[in-house]
């Protein structure tokens, strides 16, 4: 299967040189996601778990356009800006995650783009 870009009805893009979603060969992958609500710009207040938890329901809105769910994520890279909150973001990603999560790896980065204190790249499997 070719490389595809999906149109995305009712969801703004970001207007940025890149595209939310690609498909290619029966994956998904997603543009990296931050705890940004629709519409707004800069992270919704409350700290990491609430920063987590939004970014999660974006890879969510995301994976649903597409007709997929969270249990098709077959990787995920997270982006944490401080390792002090990896207890805090864990314990929401779990509650998105809480069976037979993907495979992840979490790395510590000195800044992420307008000050967000994590961010994710996922890819599912049709």
């Amino acid at each position: 299967m070719p490389k595809t870009v999906p149109a995305l009805p009712g969801l703004a893009g970001s207007g940025y040189p890149f595209s939310q979603v690609v498909e290619a060969n029966g994956f998904v992958f997603l543009a990296g996601q931050v705890g940004e609500a629709p519409g707004d710009h800069g992270a919704v207040p409350g700290g990491i778990e609430a920063e987590t938890t939004q970014m999660l329901e974006n890879v969510g809105r995301l994976l649903r356009a597409v007709g997929l769910d969270y249990r098709d994520a077959v990787k995920a890279t997270v982006y944490l800006r401080d390792f002090d909150d990896f207890a805090a973001m864990n314990g929401v990603y779990r509650r998105y995650f809480p069976t037979e999560p993907p495979t992840r790896a979490t790395v510590g980065v000195t800044r992420l783009a307008a000050d967000y204190r994590v961010e994710i790249e996922v890819i599912a499997a049709r």
